[in-house]
């Protein structure tokens, strides 16, 4: 009986949940996959439901009276909640008002872009299409499980981390940040010892251009083992379950452990899909806030010192 459970339970590959599926092209040139189409369904989405979500948080008509200022739909009041604590307590924090400002938008949508494609993964839209009698399925896996495409993402937040640092300290602000302070060009300074500590300072630029791309490839290798190893888990647990139905002789007790356990982990991945959207987004914001300026700070600090305390 073992035999027969593990042979069929061999028929089934968990690995099929998460591997593309080519759709035109050649598999060394491939034109169009089903994570591209899964993940423009997802853009698709994610513009249309923050669209719907901001006109029932947008603020009504003055005959309305206090009810206008109330959001109005449980959509629009889940999101705006995620919204108001991702801002008030994870982003601005970090980054500061300015920094808030500018990058909020941006960040929101990678929150709600990876968001979105990671819950299309928990759906089995490949399965429903299997027994459809569909063996080439145009759209359905989980897109953020392919590396490529997390990459991709882990670009954009390379882009707009180094984007910031130009922009709040100009070019040469960004590279004496990677030069952390020291002596770039000897021979222009009048400190005696400059010149001795210039290969120090080119050695420690070397570490931190390598810093910068293995930061965004961690990144991307976090989501993408994430969604790979949770739906391939998954889906082997319900392949339990599979396979002890597979053997006629009977009822068999894996086919409810299996089943149970594959129930458990799909809540389990809910809260993983949540929680790898808000990782990425909010190691974006770290890695911005390093090059942010610190004047402000230690002029409030400074001022603080300066003012004279109370009479008693």
């Amino acid at each position: 009986m073992l035999t027969a459970l593990l042979l069929a339970a061999a028929e089934y590959d968990p690995k099929t949940h998460v591997q593309d599926v080519l759709l035109m092209g050649t598999k060394d040139a491939p034109v169009l996959t089903m994570h591209m189409v899964t993940l423009a369904l997802s853009g698709l989405i994610t513009v249309a439901m923050l669209l719907l979500v901001s006109k029932s948080i947008a603020t009504g008509q003055a005959g309305e009276g206090n009810t206008r200022y109330l959001t109005k739909s449980r959509l629009g009041q889940f999101v705006e909640a995620m919204i108001c604590w991702l801002r008030d307590e994870m982003i601005e924090p970090v980054l500061g008002t300015s920094g808030t400002k500018r990058w909020l938008p941006l960040l929101l949508s990678l929150f709600f872009f990876i968001l979105v494609n990671n819950l299309i993964g928990l759906i089995p839209i490949v399965d429903m299409l299997h027994l459809g009698g569909m063996h080439t399925t145009p759209v359905g896996g989980t897109a953020t499980g392919n590396l490529a495409i997390t990459i991709g993402l882990a670009v954009v937040s390379f882009v707009i981390i180094h984007l910031h640092g130009i922009m709040e300290s100009g070019v040469g602000g960004w590279l004496a940040h990677n030069f952390a302070g020291l002596p770039v060009f000897g021979l222009t300074s009048k400190k005696i010892g400059d010149l001795g500590l210039l290969p120090i300072a080119l050695l420690v630029f070397v570490i931190e251009i390598v810093g910068h791309l293995i930061k965004p490839f961690a990144l991307a290798v976090r989501l993408f083992a994430n969604m790979v190893a949770g739906h391939t888990v998954m889906a082997a647990l319900f392949g339990l379950g599979l396979g002890v139905l597979k053997d006629l002789t009977g009822p068999e007790i894996g086919t409810v452990v299996g089943s149970a356990a594959g129930f458990a982990f799909y809540f389990l991945e809910l809260f993983v899909a949540f929680l790898q959207a808000f990782i990425f987004m909010f190691l974006t914001v770290v890695f911005l806030s390093l090059f942010n300026h610190h004047d402000d700070h230690e002029d409030d600090h400074a001022h603080d010192a300066a003012e004279p305390s109370p009479a008693h």
